[in-house]
């Protein structure tokens, strides 16, 4: 019978010099292709908070030492106490330290000839209060991704907080400065602890594969860091971003104000964020604003290298970042002509991107299970197949914004594009139809900002402006693209403001949701006629005073199901009181009826609206 017996001081002494088993390393759980909440990961008592300082690659607040960018960091515990690595979900934002308050004696003022001089404006003060310490900067995502295994990370802008700098507006400066953050997540950019020491903090506990996100001005700056084509910036959700700032201030040659906030422009928004540190301001004003007052031309509204330098069109080539893109088709603040016209070169180019649409106004997330997925596959590198998901997800009029209609993409694959023809009378209401007009028939109309459009939509006759309707719909009918306007026009004046809405008809004094009455609008300046690139802004002339010109133009992206018993209208006036300034009433438009259709993008083409109206 064997006997139990000691090791051997020899086994004894090598068991003892071997290291005791590393405890299991906590995972990331993964089901459905999305990140699940890990309770390990949950407990917000253990979760690590610091901040610090990135160093960037300029100087723009004048001081002869690199910017540097205050950032804050939450990240689970199990970075320190496991040596885990996590990747990170990033948002940066101007407003993190508060704004101006909405004065808007401060705007511009609206009375201005179309193509004359504008008042001069009366700048905010700069008296956002600076919050010298703000160790936290904010709370967003932390909640939804730390107990998923992510850590998440936040800036302010250069010139707002503790952040050095000053706000360009879509300056350079405001696209490298969340890309050195980028690089401070890999190893490649410098961190600090104080705004101005030498001692250096680094991010080992970061994978370096980083996902971007943000609404609005926040997710206008996830597109511009990856315009930069930054390493490690994997992945982005911008929800309505501001995509070119001539597109949020201007409109074909046309000066127009985003809505909801009449006389806006952008040394406007740069007084709204300048919160950062009062002894740079001074500085910031005459040079970062002094710029921007002296490009912005409210005069023209022409493209200029001023615009086309704040336009991320310009710089789509360096995008490599796979982007889900979020939009409502009723924004008419970021209008989703943003969205579109980047998701657009991003198909082109070869890019992962997909596009989420819903029928509200600004802001608008994607469904948190859609952006798990994204995120998961192209920062934890799960094989999901994701990029295999149809390409675009619509929520229709009525859905829950969780509940979007998958499409093959978007534009809706079957959409033909049908040419609607106006004929009088448009004082009253003309018709629209497949048949173009047989001979040259002119209507006027006589241009009066105090008129809303809805107002003039609703009403039987006005002079002020045309509008022509299909028949009844005798059933639904689904629109899926951008419609577009093809004008022939005159005016009694050099210059005058040219707005289309397309609407449903009877109007609705109380509508059931926001798109029920506007289907989508459009602006333009007709002195940019004749220019071979119409459609993008352009340098235009004075026009002649009853001289007919032809051009056209987008309207907004749109999609929706018109309802049977419903007349699409086209609707042409001038000014738009609530987005285009105001000149004297008074100035007269000429529209010859056989040079102006309507293009309209209908799923199943003209077989379609033949069925849907008789």
């Amino acid at each position: 019978m064997s006997s139990l017996r000691p090791p051997s001081p020899l086994v004894a002494a090598l068991a003892a010099a071997l290291p005791a088993t590393a405890p299991a390393q906590t995972t990331h759980l993964i089901e459905e292709g999305q990140a699940q909440v890990v309770a390990a990961f949950a407990d917000s008592t253990e979760w690590i908070r610091h901040h610090l300082w990135v160093e960037t690659e300029f100087d723009t607040d004048g001081d002869g030492r690199p910017d540097r960018l205050h950032v804050d960091v939450t990240r689970p515990a199990q970075t320190e106490t496991e040596g885990l690595r996590v990747p990170v979900i990033y948002e940066t934002s101007p407003y993190y330290s508060g704004v101006s308050g909405l004065d808007f004696d401060h705007f511009w003022d609206l009375s201005q000839e179309v193509g004359g001089e504008p008042t001069p404006r009366d700048p905010f003060p700069p008296t956002i209060a600076h919050i010298a310490d703000q160790p936290i900067i904010s709370g967003s995502h932390i909640g939804t991704w730390v107990p998923r295994g992510f850590a998440v990370v936040h800036s302010q802008s250069p010139g707002t907080g503790q952040s050095d700098g000053c706000p360009t507006m879509g300056g350079a400066n405001e696209s490298l400065a969340p890309k050195a953050v980028v690089d401070w997540l890999n190893g490649r950019a410098r961190g600090f602890t104080t705004p101005d020491g030498a001692e250096e903090v680094t991010a080992e506990w970061a994978t370096g594969k980083v996902g971007m996100t943000g609404t609005s001005f926040n997710g206008t700056l996830p597109l511009a860091a990856a315009t930069t084509g930054v390493e490690g910036l994997e992945a982005i959700v911008p929800i309505a971003p501001n995509t070119s700032y001539y597109h949020y201030y201007r409109s074909n040659g046309l000066v127009r104000s985003p809505g909801g906030y009449p006389g806006e422009d952008i040394d406007v928004l740069f007084d709204f964020v300048l919160s950062g540190d009062p002894e740079d301001r001074d500085y910031c004003i005459a040079n970062a604003r002094g710029e921007l007052e002296a490009e912005l031309d409210r005069v023209s509204g022409d493209y200029s290298d001023f615009w086309a330098a704040r336009d991320y069109l310009n710089h789509i080539d360096g995008v490599r970042a796979a982007t889900l893109m979020a939009h409502g088709f009723n924004d008419w603040n970021v209008m989703p002509e943003h969205s579109y016209r980047i998701t657009e070169a991003l198909k082109e180019r070869g890019v992962p991107v997909q596009i989420y649409y819903h029928q509200d106004g600004h802001g608008g997330p994607p469904p948190l299970a859609m952006m798990n997925r994204w995120f998961t596959r192209y920062l934890l590198g799960v094989e999901n197949g994701v990029e295999d998901d149809p390409r675009a997800w619509i929520v229709r009029a009525g859905d829950e914004r969780d509940d979007p209609t998958p499409y093959p993409d978007y534009p809706h694959p079957d959409a033909e594009e049908i040419v609607l023809h106006p004929s009088a009378p448009g004082n009253a209401v003309g018709a629209l139809s497949l048949h173009a007009a047989e001979s040259a028939v002119v209507e006027t109309l006589v241009d009066d900002h105090s008129l809303p459009g809805a107002d003039l939509a609703a009403l039987e006759t006005s002079r002020h402006r045309l509008l022509y309707a299909t028949p009844p719909l005798e059933r639904d009918l689904h629109i899926s693209g951008v419609p577009r306007v093809r004008i022939r026009v005159a005016a009694d004046a050099t210059a005058a403001n040219l707005t289309v809405w397309l609407v449903a008809l009877p109007w609705t004094p109380e509508p059931d949701h926001i798109g029920e009455n506007v289907i989508t609008k459009g602006w333009a300046d007709p002195r940019n006629a004749g220019d071979p690139r119409i459609g993008t802004p352009r340098t235009g002339s004075p026009l002649a005073p009853g001289e007919f010109v032809e051009f056209e133009f987008a309207l907004q992206p749109d999609d929706q199901v018109i309802p049977a018993g419903a007349r699409i209208g086209l609707m042409i006036l001038s000014s738009d009181q609530n987005f285009t300034v105001h000149p004297t009433p008074g100035t007269e438009l000429s529209v010859e009826l056989s040079g102006t259709w309507l293009t309209l993008p209908v799923v199943g083409g003209a077989a379609a609206l033949s069925g849907a109206s008789r």
